[in-house]
């Protein structure tokens, strides 16, 4: 019986840059790669779970992947220990490796399943696949954790030697182990939602790591020129839409670290990298502070008077707030899987700050509606908004959505794609159309609060009572 080498897919739906793969898949190893649903180590923690989203998404990939291999995948549904154990058992296995995943649920049952086969004389070997910088190796002189990201980016990362590891080829002349009865059919992990409101996303999306390349070399061909700026307006090209590439690792952040950004201006290449020190920063916290995907990370806030309110949270989601770049960034959202970055900030602001909302209920939706949907950048970035995480902007800063409309969508383009029963409307008139008077309203067929909400709020008062909430807390 041939001895094979198991690769283990997890996190890194690609064959470039995969450096477990590439191992498993060298010189006189016969490779026998595997994908293992867990439906086990995770199922106390509903925020560790995957949104329906992110398992249309993982499904899709997955079955490109497997196309890529010439079919050779096979996938399991359970408990990956035990179906390690079982292949252990039946076949002759020379070594198993993994990319790392570093979710708190991962790390804990990855060192279980290390131990095992460290006990049964298998040869296990993981890699640093996902992130340019290991976040045990990313320290302050006092061996302690950077809490700000300034520091933690440029003297932390961009000062440390070596710097992100070089690329790794895709290997060539790969020996599989073609066992094409071992395991199950992909439908049979069963990601995909029943309900079909993510068929939709097929007109936004291809998952796999094919996409993932075409989506990287257009944005750095139209969309890196101008970048540090136009981020800022969601109307504009000037965003990478990289994410869920990079959540699922079917693009790799060293690919993107690495790849050439000639012919572009300095100040946005620098940017956008930094924007993937962000993501780093984002992992590393979770890493240091795991306690953050359910807590917050400054105690203060345990005691902050956070609202229970149905109506509103409810208004939220479905983008029926009456600010229309609020309710425009809920429905790109729900219609596409993907919101405009600084929409996303202005959105969160106004649900933890305007109406004290939980910064969890926010965080729970966006969980299962975005397609990079990805427990450490959404964890960060709502405690960063509540003021409640490291790094966090002072809880005093309140996007005011009309201000933040006027500025990023000053022509209206977002908030009338998105809400369309505004599109008439002139954009002196769009940005708060309560305060336009009935009969300019009815001119261009709107009715508040019947064909477009009244304000769930008014942004003075409630921003007024959020201070005086915070003035409780700061001790």
């Amino acid at each position: 019986m041939s001895d094979f080498s198991i690769h283990w897919f997890r996190k890194d739906l690609r064959l470039e840059d995969n450096p477990s793969f590439h191992f498993a898949a060298s010189e006189g190893r016969i490779v026998l790669p595997i994908y293992i649903h867990d439906t086990v180590n995770n199922q106390d923690n509903p925020e560790f779970q995957e949104g329906e989203a992110t398992r249309w998404w993982l499904h899709h990939s997955l079955k490109e992947l497997n196309q890529n291999m010439d079919h050779q995948l096979r996938f399991f549904n359970g408990n990956p220990l035990q179906i390690i154990q079982e292949l252990i058992e039946q076949y002759s296995i020379q070594s198993i490796s993994w990319n790392r995943c570093y979710e708190p649920w991962e790390i804990e049952r990855d060192t279980e399943i290390k131990s095992y086969l460290n006990q049964h004389n298998i040869e296990v070997k993981t890699f640093n696949s996902s992130l340019l910088f290991e976040p045990w190796e990313v320290l302050k002189e006092d061996q302690t954790p950077y809490k700000v990201f300034t520091p933690f980016y440029k003297k932390g990362c961009l000062g440390r030697h070596p710097g992100p590891r070089q690329l790794v080829a895709k290997p060539k002349n790969i020996q599989w182990a073609n066992l094409q009865s071992l395991g199950t059919k992909l439908e049979s992990l069963d990601l995909l939602p029943s309900h079909p409101w993510h068929e939709k996303l097929h007109h936004y999306w291809t998952p796999g790591e094919k996409s993932g390349k075409i989506i990287l070399q257009e944005f750095l061909n139209e969309g890196l020129d101008g970048y540090k700026d136009g981020r800022n307006f969601p109307s504009l090209k000037n965003v990478s839409r990289l994410s869920p590439y990079l959540h699922f690792g079917e693009v790799s952040p060293h690919q993107i670290w690495f790849a050439d950004k000639s012919g572009n201006p300095q100040r946005d290449i620098d940017h956008f990298l930094s924007e993937i020190g962000w993501r780093e920063f984002s992992y590393y916290l979770i890493f240091h502070f795991p306690s953050m995907c359910t807590e917050n990370l400054n105690g203060k806030f345990d005691n902050f008077p956070w609202e229970e309110n149905p109506e509103f949270l409810k208004a939220w989601k479905k983008g029926k707030t009456g600010y229309p770049i609020v309710d425009a960034g809920m429905r790109e959202l729900w219609e596409t899987g993907y919101m405009h970055n600084r929409v996303r900030m202005i959105v969160a602001s106004f649900l933890v700050k305007n109406l004290l909302i939980h910064w969890k209920e926010g965080l729970d939706w966006f969980r299962d509606c975005l397609c990079d949907a990805d427990l450490q950048n959404n964890t960060a970035s709502w405690q960063w908004t509540a003021g409640s995480g490291a790094d966090a902007a002072p809880y005093f800063r309140i996007f005011n959505p009309i201000l933040q409309a006027r500025k990023f969508d000053p022509d209206g383009t977002y908030i009338k794609r998105f809400v369309p029963e505004l599109a008439s409307l002139p954009a002196e008139f769009l940005f708060a159309p309560w305060e336009t008077s009935p009969v300019i309203l009815e001119e261009y067929g709107i009715e508040l609060g019947k064909t477009y909400p009244k304000p769930l709020v008014s942004i003075e008062e409630s921003r007024d009572y959020a201070l005086k909430a915070y003035d409780k807390i700061k001790g």
